[in-house]
């Protein structure tokens, strides 16, 4: 979450006439993230999120996002709701971007996640990847190997102010990954961008999953990996075993991974490293100054590209046969 476009409380308040959701009391924009801009909304009914789209976000891409989180919630999971305006439509518009009132999730993120939460969070990984089957909208994952390197061209040339080195180091990883991506795994709708911020618990029990604009269809342990690479390293940079295997446990507890998912894993934590580490490159690079946006350290996720290339087998991760 981040906040690129400024709203007026006048607008804001001429947009929720469009809506049941009771008068405006307050509003602030939220800070963390960096893909849309958000604001909490607190009406005289429930508190709201209020979401505007900025470019990265293709319009058409919206029906996907919102009708997934209502397809997920039918099957039981846990997320926010879009709020329908008065004549039934989903999205509206406020200043000049795309916007849509999300239903407020109760929860807090957890800055210190132990074992216990990644297993829960496994668990719902897993819940998420069995209630996504049979939503019948389709979104390839924008951000897999050809994103990647369009994402790459436009940082490359700069790479080298952040490390020396990088632009060569990161493009023969790149064509490495090209040569080598697996193929043929069990596939469905993945959340993509499943990190701490967007995992909510009420104590230690897990309250629900937000933000679901990254979401697409790809490789379900790809989702997996992912989540490895967000909550299973310490701030030191080392990969912490026992998270793994608790992930991993909880995943499995609720879907089996095949044979060939498990081979697979490393090479595809691999990838989800890389991907982290380039969408985060073009962000430091290229934010503008001024936007109330929390800028991400890119070199974070260079260290854990790093390990995992020397990962031989899942065993590393905590993936016990």
């Amino acid at each position: 979450m981040a906040v690129y476009t400024d709203i007026s409380e006048g607008d804001l308040k001429a947009f929720l006439e469009q809506y049941d959701a009771g008068e405006l009391t307050s509003y602030k924009g939220i800070a963390e993230g960096v893909e849309n801009t958000n604001f909490l909304l607190h009406t005289t009914k429930d508190p709201l999120i209020l979401t505007l789209y900025e470019k990265r976000v293709e319009k058409n891409d919206l029906p996907f996002f919102l009708g997934l989180m209502h397809h997920l919630s039918e099957r039981g999971l846990s997320c926010p709701l879009p709020l329908p305006r008065k004549d039934g439509a989903l999205l509206g518009e406020l200043s000049g971007r795309p916007a849509a009132l999300i239903s407020f999730l109760e929860g807090m993120w957890l800055r210190k996640p132990e074992a216990q939460h990644c297993r829960e969070v496994g668990k719902a990984l897993a819940a998420m990847h069995v209630a996504g089957e049979g939503f019948e909208i389709a979104r390839p994952n924008a951000l897999s190997l050809d994103g990647w390197q369009t994402l790459w061209a436009r940082s490359k040339d700069r790479a080298d102010e952040v490390e020396t080195g990088l632009e060569d180091e990161i493009g023969a990883e790149l064509a490495y990954l090209a040569a080598h991506w697996p193929q043929d795994l069990p596939s469905g709708v993945i959340h993509a961008d499943l990190f701490p911020d967007n995992v909510f618990f009420l104590g230690d029990t897990l309250s629900g999953l937000i933000d679901f604009y990254f979401a697409c269809n790809d490789y379900l342990v790809y989702d997996l990996s992912i989540c490895l690479n967000a909550w299973c390293f310490e701030k030191d940079g080392a990969y912490n075993i026992t998270k793994g295997k608790a992930m991993i446990e909880g995943y499995l507890s609720v879907r089996p991974l095949s044979n060939d998912e498990i081979l697979a894993l490393p090479i595809l934590s691999r990838g989800s490293a890389l991907r982290f580490f380039l969408t985060r490159l073009y962000d430091w690079l290229t934010t503008p100054e001024g936007a109330l946006v929390v800028k991400k350290d890119p070199l974070e996720y260079l260290k854990k590209l790093r390990f995992h290339r020397a990962v031989v087998s899942a065993a590393e991760y905590g993936l016990l046969s």
